[in-house]
């Protein structure tokens, strides 16, 4: 009785009008009708419900895991919405802290498994804080439940899952969207997309994951409205763009950002790739190959697939430095170092994955020597298997030969006595005349002083010490 109590004092605050939204009552759907599988919940966002419910509060299961559980799909991970505040969050944990500055949420911790646990929020009202182009900046208002379903992009994502009763509460057909394959925005889609630009993003990633079709009212606005992706902090971009990369259906995802003009502002070379020759044949080759890991449910490395998305500008820039007379060593610097400072301009690329993304870039032109000491020295790399994967990858667009590729993808794949007995086995074979001019040649230095009748006035050479 007294958390109840004091869960009515410190509760968010009563319902208020809902900007542009109508009223009405939930639809509480059965599990008979969702089909959501109790035993394919997190059973530590079942406990997360569990405890909030013991202490007095409102808590359900939302979002993404929800709509994937409803589509068939196995949820990445497990959001909860609640009526209790961060601070009364937190004390029912005992590995639970509050983070966040513009919307303050708690990440419950179990293990490897992080529950992020948020308050209602607030709709849509004159006390958010937006700038000249109408993007929320600042929100921090907690709200209803009912106001928390309205603030919500999409139907879809509208929908909460009380594990306790198996019911979906659904203020705005969600489920019969997901059923109809649909995706619809809530509310005017043009004020919605002037609120946060990166859900005509989402809406594009949500349409080719769950194949479904983008209702003509959400989809309308976009094509004008595209030029708003280019206010989004980088940061964001860079999360959204590999979202869109790892959702299992990447190629799709570029294929529509492309048809609705918002590729622009996330990928201003992306027209570029697609065009040149054998430039889209490598990224849908890349793109297919992520798509088949996460559909298997293995990783993904980002590093991997921002090295593939962009090779195709590093290969040619490459080459138009070579033809201008640089090493090529050096050329192939100046070329990462150029398509780099184009794209982390706009797509925030972490340091570590651009880290890596060279290692995978600068291994290529070695792999052309197949060398003991050197080749040695290669497996020891810590990204020499992504690198032999991106070798293979190139192989495969038809960029170098598969044999090479094969043999250092065997390579890896060996143990070290394999290697030792590969690796002497291709020393004694005749190399390829490209594989041999990679090596350059060293002078040999004499050690024998010159002869004193070989030093000329003219020769430049020295004469003999006295002794």
């Amino acid at each position: 009785m007294i958390r109840k109590l004091i869960s009515k004092l410190f509760s968010p605050r009563a319902a208020r009008p809902i900007l542009g939204i109508k009223r009405h009552a939930p639809l509480r759907v059965p599990q008979s009708q969702h089909g959501i599988d109790r035993r394919l919940v997190s059973r530590h966002a079942i406990k997360v419900c569990d405890t909030l419910h013991e202490a007095g509060f409102e808590a359900y299961i939302v979002g993404g895991a929800v709509r994937d559980l409803i589509a068939g799909a196995q949820p990445k991970d497990f959001d909860i919405a609640t009526n209790a505040t961060p601070e009364q969050i937190q004390p029912l944990f005992r590995r639970a802290r509050i983070i966040g500055r513009r919307f303050r949420l708690v990440h419950v911790v179990f293990g490897q498994e992080i529950i992020e646990t948020s308050t209602f929020r607030a709709a849509s009202s004159i006390e958010q804080t937006t700038d000249e182009h109408g993007r929320i900046l600042r929100d921090n208002v907690f709200g209803t439940l009912e106001e928390d379903a309205a603030r919500r992009d999409f139907t879809l994502n509208a929908l909460y899952y009380d594990p306790a009763t198996e019911i979906v509460i659904d203020y705005h057909n969600g489920v019969a969207d997901l059923k109809n394959r649909t995706v619809s925005i809530i509310g005017d889609a043009a004020k919605r997309y002037r609120e946060d630009p990166v859900r005509m993003l989402r809406g594009m990633r949500f349409a080719a994951k769950l194949e479904c079709t983008m209702a003509p009212a959400t989809l309308a606005p976009i094509r004008e409205m595209a030029g708003l992706i280019e206010n989004v902090p980088a940061s964001r971009l860079f999360d959204e763009m590999l979202k869109m990369l790892t959702c299992g259906h990447a190629m799709n995802c570029l294929r529509q950002l492309q048809k609705q003009g918002l590729h622009k502002g996330m990928l201003p070379l992306l027209d570029v790739v697609l065009d040149q020759p054998g430039g889209e044949r490598f990224v849908e080759l890349a793109l297919e190959r992520t798509d088949q890991r996460v559909r298997a449910g293995k990783s993904v490395s980002p590093s991997f697939l921002f090295a593939a998305l962009l090779w195709q500008q590093v290969h040619v820039r490459w080459m138009q430095f070579r033809e201008q007379g640089e090493v090529p060593m050096q050329a192939l610097g100046l070329a990462v170092d150029s398509v780099l400072d184009d794209q982390t301009e706009k797509l925030a690329i972490q340091r570590r994955f651009v880290s890596d993304m060279r290692e995978i870039w600068f291994m290529q032109p070695r792999f052309e020597r197949r060398l003991g000491k050197t080749a040695w020295r290669m497996i020891e790399q810590p990204r020499f298997r992504a690198a032999c994967d991106f070798l293979h990858l190139r192989a495969a667009a038809g960029e170098v030969d598969s044999d090479l590729a094969q043999w250092w993808m065997d390579l890896a794949d060996a143990d070290d006595s394999t290697r030792a007995a590969m690796l002497d086995d291709a020393a004694r074979q005749p190399r390829p005349a490209g594989e041999a001019s990679t090596k350059p040649r060293r002078k040999r230095r004499s050690n024998n002083k010159p002869r004193a009748e070989s030093a000329g006035p003219d020769s430049g050479g020295a004469a003999p010490a006295a002794e």
